[in-house]
């Protein structure tokens, strides 16, 4: 049997910058984000305020706001909105790690290619006798 993947929903709260050029960029922000895999919620909190909801082995904070940013949103820099978003970008960094999945890539997909590649038959490729291989 077969364990289902483990998912760690996550909900926080993004602060877009009050003197964008968008009179409501929480709302397109909404818009834009609406058709990510991974998002299970999504609420307007006010004009610059968003409420959202994901799955953490298949979106982290850091790439929601990486493509805020691309998409040419302006999150707001106070010190408090700052240092939130570094703990959850070190928090989630770290529950990746124990889950064991380094750089956002799960190790389900990695454990895919070794299971295959032990079902290959296949011999020694090393060339050099068997003392040589182990020879410290």
């Amino acid at each position: 049997m077969e364990t289902p993947t483990l998912t760690l929903p996550k909900v926080r709260e993004i602060v877009f910058h009050p003197l964008q050029d968008a009179s409501a960029p929480a709302q397109q922000a909404l818009l834009d984000l609406g058709d990510l895999p991974g998002i299970h919620r999504l609420d307007v909190l006010g004009p610059s305020r968003l409420l959202v909801g994901y799955h953490l082995p298949l979106l982290t904070y850091r790439h929601l706001e990486s493509l805020l940013r691309d998409k040419g949103y302006h999150l707001d820099n106070s010190l408090m909105c700052k240092l939130r978003r570094a703990l959850w970008i070190y928090s989630e960094d770290t529950e990746l790690a124990n889950l064991g999945c380094p750089d956002g890539q799960c190790k389900t997909t990695r454990d895919v290619f070794i299971h295959a590649w032990r079902q290959r038959p296949h011999g020694c490729r090393d060339p050099r006798p068997k003392h040589w291989r182990h020879y410290l």
